[in-house]
């Protein structure tokens, strides 16, 4: 028999709160009961652009109201969502229209003729309609979230209701999330981080959810003094919160005020998060997830939180480490990759785990420390995993390159540094950095901010270029 309780328990989170506040942003507050009457318009509009059960929406996810309606929209109706990063350039965003075959595409109206046929705006959802839903199963796909290869090709990571529901409520419940809290939202959309931790997490739980249109820490504080009470942020976030309060001390006894801070999406230095506590009070606690798993390891609210691990595994998750990878199963993780079945059957073993790519340590006591990846063909940059094949396939065309290789090096501020390695095809007329970042039209954390000219790139016997030997290179050249 299938069940038929997560988008039916998503979907009452918001339909059972009433006239209390849900959603929080500069131009406007909303009430459950609107987010709810909301929807039901957005939903009936949906259908009447074509769109059925099963069917992608996607939509340009900057973090504002009207997205978050398109979102629970499209969850009423059984369809499923296709956020795309606002910062793509039309290569990437070309491949994510192709792989998702959406049936519309929602955006504002600068965007219309650049998203296509199927492009729509998103203003007509705040407009009266007649309720449209459609009850799904729980292993129905929600969302498909793009991510990078090694390839260059994206993936999208096919997420199911049963997938949203359960993992996410299981964290938000082990960080003991309610109707008390106000999550102070400045992430993006289009990541499994903002898009799933934070606003699927409250609204499960019935926490308000003040949304930033985009991240400084002077909008934090500002936030977290009108009321908030979560903030998630990733560790470059968190690097500059701290420079600001370097440089205003004072600011650090509002965020005391906050009951929880948390962190993911890269490994946050322990000496930022041993600042951190001593400028708020605040311990942060780390957990891991990816695209690929939603969430799988969390420190705990209540218990030690270990500077430099990502704790244990959170209820239901089971984990193990094969040759220093970290491998999961759980209820977060993925179906598979949309119309990928090769990469699929490579991601997973044969019995039912994730290979997570992630190289890591686990302490006698449990906890995970994320030592790096296990392929130098993906960087996690400010949050982001990028791949180095998308990057060099771009810097190859520059006319002055002959050769070129990218690889991260450890950044403090950003987690990896995106550096491009250049055999110039003339070493009396080689590019400079700032016409390499002019010629890679992806999204900004893609462009390389770093240089190495070099007279060949070291290789294996069968021709591979050595990116390892390359790192090493580079980390010696920063200690001389």
């Amino acid at each position: 028999m299938r069940a038929f309780s997560a988008q039916r328990r998503l979907l009452e989170s918001v339909r059972a709160r009433g006239r209390g506040t849900a959603l929080l942003a500069s131009d406007r507050s909303v009430s459950w009961a609107e987010l709810d009457d909301r929807l039901d318009a957005a939903s009936a509009r949906l259908i009447a652009l074509g769109v059925r059960p099963g069917q992608r929406v996607a939509c340009y996810a900057e973090t504002q109201l009207d997205v978050v309606v398109s979102l629970l929209a499209t969850h009423a109706l059984g369809a499923v969502w296709v956020p795309i990063n606002p910062g793509y350039h039309d290569v990437e965003l070309g491949h994510v229209l192709a792989l998702a075959d959406a049936t519309v595409v929602l955006c504002d109206h600068a965007r219309l003729a650049r998203a296509g046929a199927r492009a729509r705006p998103l203003s007509s959802w705040w407009t009266r309609g007649r309720p449209g839903a459609n009850d799904v199963s729980d292993d129905e796909l929600a969302l498909l979230i793009t991510t990078s290869g090694t390839t260059g090709r994206p993936k999208a990571c096919m997420l199911s209701f049963a997938n949203v529901v359960a993992a996410v409520g299981a964290l938000s419940a082990l960080w003991e999330m309610g109707p008390d809290d106000e999550v102070v939202h400045a992430l993006p959309l289009f990541h499994v981080h903002g898009l799933c931790v934070a606003l699927h997490g409250a609204l499960l739980r019935g926490a308000r959810t003040r949304l930033l249109e985009s991240f400084t820490p002077v909008a934090v504080v500002d936030a977290i003094a009108a009321g908030g009470t979560v903030f998630m942020g990733v560790p470059t976030m968190y690097r500059r919160l701290l420079d600001h309060l370097d440089a205003h001390p004072a600011h650090g006894a509002v965020l005391a005020r906050a009951r929880l801070f948390t962190a993911g999406s890269a490994a946050l230095p322990a000496d930022d998060l041993v600042a951190f506590e001593r400028h708020t009070g605040h311990r942060i606690v780390e957990r891991y997830g990816m695209s690929e798993t939603l969430i799988t390891l969390s420190n705990p609210v209540r218990g030690e939180r270990k500077a430099g691990t990502v704790g244990r595994p959170i209820p239901g998750v089971d984990m193990r480490v094969i040759d220093d990878e970290l491998q999961v199963r759980g209820p977060g993780v993925m179906r598979g990759y949309y119309n990928d079945p090769a990469a699929t059957a490579q991601a997973f073993t044969a019995d039912g785990f994730l290979k997570t790519g992630d190289t890591v340590r686990v302490a006698d006591d449990g906890y995970v420390t994320i030592v790096g990846r296990t392929s130098t063909d993906i960087l996690k940059v400010g949050g982001y995993k990028l791949s180095t094949r998308e990057i060099e396939e771009q810097l190859a065309t520059h006319p002055a390159v002959r050769e070129v290789a990218v690889v991260g090096v450890p950044d403090r501020e950003w987690g990896q540094r995106v550096v491009a390695c250049v055999v110039p095809r003339d070493a009396a007329a080689a590019p400079t950095l700032a016409e390499l970042q002019a010629h890679v039209r992806l999204h900004e954390a893609k462009k390389p901010r770093a240089l190495h000219l070099v007279d060949a790139l070291p290789k294996n016997a069968l021709g591979k270029v050595q990116k390892k030997l390359l790192a090493d290179q580079l980390a010696r050249a920063a200690l001389g």
